[in-house]
């Protein structure tokens, strides 16, 4: 089944659909070993790995690219920050078929005026509704399978107030997008009235530290989000744990030791050793 087939599939099962945040080959595997259905690609975790805070620094290519690796990487079903859109409607056009021609099921489009900045920081900005709409409906004709996840992204909340962001949210599903995500809600009372006003599925953005009150997974579906993306889920955990173990090295002179003793053919077999070792074997060069 085609991840695009797949990611409809889950989305029309009951439950929420849960995608922890990855930005590289590694931590796109490690969701998928973990168990969980989907995997979103993080654009401030893309933005980090490359060095750059999440100020829309990076070109569609270099995202892009980004995406081919983790859908590469995983065979559960990939959704994707596309940022802007990177440009007009011809832009988003060629984001939609690159992002589709690298395997992604899905990708989310917002209305931040570029160069964006994460949904979560202070002084946004954001275009006209009309040229976000016009932006949505390229989206949705570009597609070359209908499957393909459209997910339209208002970063209105904070610009223009709660009933703005729920306006075009609607508009976006109006215009053929398969699912509004509405940002940075700041309230307990907001998150609760999302679902019930915008008239179809919902994506829910859970940032520790950021504009929108933490709740559980099991409340978000409670209130009938349909999808929650954790975007920096394992980038915190691995950066807490990469600063332990520098500093655990800088005090102490000794290098920790590998987790309950594996081998380092045991970390490689995480990431098909054993496959590409049948290949080797199977082609080996007979005397």
């Amino acid at each position: 089944m085609k991840p695009t087939a797949r990611l409809r599939e889950l989305l029309g099962q009951p439950g929420i659909v849960t995608a922890p945040g990855a930005y590289d080959g590694i931590t796109a595997r490690l969701i998928e070993q973990a168990g969980f259905p989907a995997v979103y690609m993080t654009g401030a975790g893309t933005s980090l790995a490359r060095g750059f805070p999440d100020f829309g620094l990076l070109s569609m290519s270099e995202i892009v690219d980004n995406a081919a690796v983790l859908a590469r990487t995983v065979k559960i079903p990939l959704i994707a920050d596309a940022d802007t859109g990177y440009g007009n409607e011809l832009n988003v056009t060629r984001t939609v078929r690159e992002f589709e021609a690298r395997g992604c099921a899905g990708i989310h489009i917002e209305d931040q005026a570029s160069p964006k900045r994460c949904g979560h920081l202070d002084g946004k900005e954001i275009i006209a509704q009309a040229e976000f709409i016009s932006k949505i409906r390229a989206a949705v004709a570009a597609r070359r399978d209908a499957d393909f996840l459209i997910i339209a992204r208002t970063d209105s909340r904070a610009v223009a107030g709660f009933d703005e962001a729920i306006a075009r949210a609607n508009a976006a599903l109006a215009a053929g997008a398969g699912m509004a995500f509405v940002e940075a809600v700041q309230t307990t009372e907001e998150l609760a009235l999302v679902p019930q006003r915008v008239k179809g599925p919902c994506l829910l953005n859970l940032v520790p530290g950021g504009k929108t009150p933490l709740i559980t997974l099991p409340e978000a579906q409670a209130l009938g989000y349909r999808v929650a993306i954790l975007p920096v889920l394992l980038l915190n955990a691995v950066m807490v744990a990469a600063d332990q173990a520098l500093r655990t090295v800088k005090e102490s002179g000794v290098s920790p030791s590998t987790p309950e003793g594996a081998t380092v053919m045991d970390t490689f077999r995480r990431f098909g050793a054993d496959e590409w070792n049948a290949l080797r074997q199977r082609f080996a060069t007979k005397e």
